[in-house]
């Protein structure tokens, strides 16, 4: 006969209850990625039809063509920046960290808390890095936990809440870079944006705090009951993970060269030289081509032979896919948004009863809606910014403020959005459509936390 305890239906948080709800929803509604941006650029061209200025047939496939081409080189560094992450990511120094810290969890609040932290550290510190942190982590846990997946892929995914106001955020890296195309604040004004007063200040600090606390607290709360969970096959997981056993061959002069660590120390060697050549004359200071650079260097010296980092690199190719086939399509939908006027009419409809006090607030918000078309941090920023700025020099207020408003806004939009997500899902071997399910909540959180932060902590006068 069944115990009392068998008998007894399982208690489940109002909370849980309303995620289980979303999850139900996403996983009926939410197509392929490939077809959301399907979809949105459709629809993007179906509100430029209506409310855009330049709307006529040959503007918007005009401007869409050319969006899908503009967008090339940023998108190569981005997936640059996926790459390099991925390799040091996968360096056995760094995974042999990964395995000891999820040794830690043993429960499932204590897997979804930890997995949230080590990625939102590693987020902050790079985003590309941090993704592939995230993704590995997870499954790393998965394998010792036993854990609803969607839960956990979801925590982990949620670490990116905070890399737009980390030290790899492009809206805040380009800012401070007085030669970048992207650097709208120095264009029109002259003057560049120190880190201080974007990424290190309390605006930023404090919101990035709040919610590494808040996040994993809530996520507990959340907790699926064990009757509508779905767990990771771990076994399958720990197949996949089992590193080849690589095949006897002769000793050759190809086989010596591949294996020749002398090569990634010489590369290496040359790269920090570079940086500490260049940080010794122009101060330290990080943007996309440096955080890039920097994350080679290190890959280099942690996989230590060439053919290992050759072979971590080729891993990335089944993370990079996804990205490199939206790409273009996101490509097209900012061509569209800026070249029919249409983000204009989003933007300025925001900063119209903006004061200075409020337009980094109310970048924040319409950077949420642009985001959820543009989902790319820098590609964002070229979209927004010329409103931004302008309205920060006409209303003086705070340009760091206002700017990193719409890192925000991007970062949150993040988490309804899937494109960032694709990393994370092909990585873990889950259904982005359960994750979402659980992200909702995240996005919910932060829109709070980040909106609170720009009204109530932002300097009033830039």
């Amino acid at each position: 006969m069944a115990s009392d305890a068998e008998l007894a239906p399982e208690r489940t948080s109002p909370l849980s209850t309303v995620v289980g709800a979303f999850v139900s929803l996403f996983e009926q509604i939410l197509p392929d990625p490939y077809l959301l941006a399907v979809i949105l650029t459709l629809l993007t061209a179906l509100l430029a039809l209506i409310f855009a200025p330049h709307h006529s047939t040959i503007q918007i496939l005009t401007a869409w063509y050319d969006g899908i081409f503009k967008i090339l080189e940023f998108a190569f560094q981005m997936i640059l920046i996926l790459v390099t992450g991925y390799a040091l990511a996968n360096a056995k120094p760094i995974r042999r960290v990964l395995e000891s810290i999820a040794s830690i969890a043993t429960t499932p609040r204590q897997a979804v808390v930890t997995t949230f932290l080590v990625s939102a550290i590693a987020c902050w510190l790079n985003w590309g890095f941090g993704l592939i942190v995230a993704a590995l982590m997870a499954r790393e846990i998965a394998k010792r936990v036993r854990v609803d997946f969607g839960w956990l892929v979801a925590a982990a995914y949620s670490g990116f809440l905070i890399w737009a106001s980390g030290l790899s955020s492009s809206i805040a890296l380009a800012q401070a870079t007085p030669g970048s195309e992207l650097n709208i604040v120095y264009r029109l004004t002259g003057t560049s944006i120190p880190l201080s007063q974007s990424i290190f200040a309390p605006f930023n600090l404090v919101p990035v705090a709040v919610l590494l606390i808040l996040i994993p607290l809530i996520y507990s709360m959340m907790q699926p009951p064990q009757s509508a969970s779905v767990f990771a096959d771990a076994e399958r997981l720990k197949v996949e993970d089992r590193p080849p056993t690589p095949a006897p061959s002769a000793r050759t002069l190809a086989s010596m060269v591949e294996n020749a660590w002398i090569l990634n120390l010489v590369l290496a060697a040359a790269g920090i030289a570079y940086v500490a050549i260049t940080w010794s004359t122009t101060g330290f200071s990080l943007d996309i081509k440096s955080v890039i650079f920097i994350f080679l260097i290190l890959g280099l010296l942690l996989h230590w032979r060439p053919i290992a980092y050759v072979a971590a690199v080729n891993n990335a190719a089944r993370v990079t896919g996804p990205l490199m086939l939206q790409y273009p399509l996101y490509g097209g939908i900012m061509g569209m948004m800026t070249g029919t006027g249409l983000a204009a009419v989003i933007a300025q409809a925001f900063i119209a009863f903006s004061s200075a006090a409020t337009l980094p607030f109310f970048s924040y918000l319409a950077s949420v809606i642009i985001s959820l078309f543009v989902p790319s941090g820098g590609g964002h920023w070229a979209v927004q910014g010329p409103f931004v700025v302008p309205a920060a020099i006409h209303l003086h207020a705070s340009q760091a403020a206002s700017s990193m408003g719409v890192a925000m806004g991007e970062e949150v939009a993040n988490m309804i959005q899937p494109f960032w997500a694709l990393p994370i899902i092909a990585i873990a071997g889950i259904s982005i459509r359960r994750v979402m399910g659980f992200t909702v909540i995240s996005f919910f959180t932060s829109l709070m936390v980040y909106g609170i932060a720009l009204l109530l902590l932002i300097p009033r006068e830039g």
